[in-house]
């Protein structure tokens, strides 16, 4: 990624309901488009929630418990809740060649190079979106997910 220092980094401690995150990504989003405000790169938690890629199906889901809500992004079911750190992005991609495939990847590998800052050992898998690791019983279990929509060669969830 280019330019960190033009980034509002924002790292909210309270549980954040979805439906307000939301509108914040899309003022943030229209915004960004605009010229009118930095990017973002916003670190959140939420009460328990699942949200719904393009490619969901209900059958799929564990628990009928947790509000679903629907998402422009592509993907499945994606379940948020309490302890889970989501890190949402509203970014211009065409500060960064607009070149969506290799923006996921940057996104992966920013990833992992967190977890390995906390001790974490995890990887991307080709042919698979987000990021694996190794469980303490040696079986795979993936730790982190990217869902990410473009609006305008802005990024958000």
């Amino acid at each position: 990624m280019n330019d960190l220092d033009d980034i509002e980094w924002r790292v909210s401690t309270d549980q954040i309901l979805y439906p307000d995150a939301l509108a914040e990504m899309e003022q943030r989003n229209a915004a960004v488009q605009a010229g009118d405000s930095q990017e973002l790169i916003w670190l959140i938690e939420h009460p328990p929630l699942y949200t719904a890629g393009t490619s969901s199906d209900p059958t799929e889901l564990l628990s009928q418990e947790f509000p679903v809500f629907e998402t422009g992004r592509g993907g499945r079911h994606t379940y948020h809740g309490p302890g889970q750190r989501v890190g949402y992005v509203v970014l211009n991609l065409k500060k960064r060649n607009s070149d969506v495939r290799g923006f996921v990847h940057a996104l992966e590998d920013w990833v992992i190079a967190a977890l390995a800052e906390f001790g974490v050992s995890a990887r991307a898998v080709e042919g698979r979106v987000g990021i694996w690791c190794d469980t303490p019983d040696g079986q795979e279990a993936k730790i982190g997910a990217i869902g990410i929509r473009i609006r305008k060669w802005v990024t958000m969830h």
